[in-house]
């Protein structure tokens, strides 16, 4: 943040990662969108406490694992499914050190497999303990490894007809 720069005109962090699965988009859909599920395909999150939900929203408490200097991070998030659009739309409702955090995942047939992609745009309090250029940066290595974890899983749990 520049000096002329306020905390409300400050730029948006904004990252945009995709990865193609070989797997079919139904299945890559069901485990990616199964909230329950986050603990074991994700390795971040310790837990998931879904609070609300119907058919396509969901209001949930995601809780990580303690990080370098023990602490841990939890929050509220709403997340909305468009499963005739293969789009999901997410807010952290619960920001925390984040002025907002919105995020879009969408999936798209690729060959055999299905392209899944997150773009994130958040911005970070002036409070907070990193910055959100520094976030951006973060955020954006993260989704690439939490990508391909997840590409593992999910093509290893695939039915053998569509590998």
């Amino acid at each position: 943040m520049t000096s002329t720069d306020s905390p409300q005109t400050a730029t948006v962090g904004h990252t945009d990662n995709s990865i193609l699965i070989d797997a079919d988009i139904d299945h890559v859909w069901a485990m990616t969108n199964d909230l329950a599920s986050w603990p074991d395909l994700f390795t971040e999150y310790r837990s998931v406490e879904i609070l609300e939900q119907t058919d396509t929203w969901f209001r949930f408490r995601l809780t990580m694992h303690p990080d370098e200097s023990g602490r841990t991070w939890s929050w509220v998030s709403e997340r909305t499914l468009d499963p005739a659009a293969r789009e999901v739309r997410a807010r952290r409702v619960e920001p925390g050190p984040f002025e907002f955090m919105d995020i879009h995942w969408s999936y798209t047939p690729e060959g055999s497999g299905t392209r899944m992609r997150w773009v994130q745009d958040f911005r970070m309090r002036p409070e907070a303990p990193i910055d959100t250029e520094g976030m951006t940066r973060r955020i954006d290595a993260n989704s690439k490894v939490q990508m391909s974890i997840i590409k593992d899983k999910v093509e290893a749990a695939a039915p053998e007809q569509e590998r």
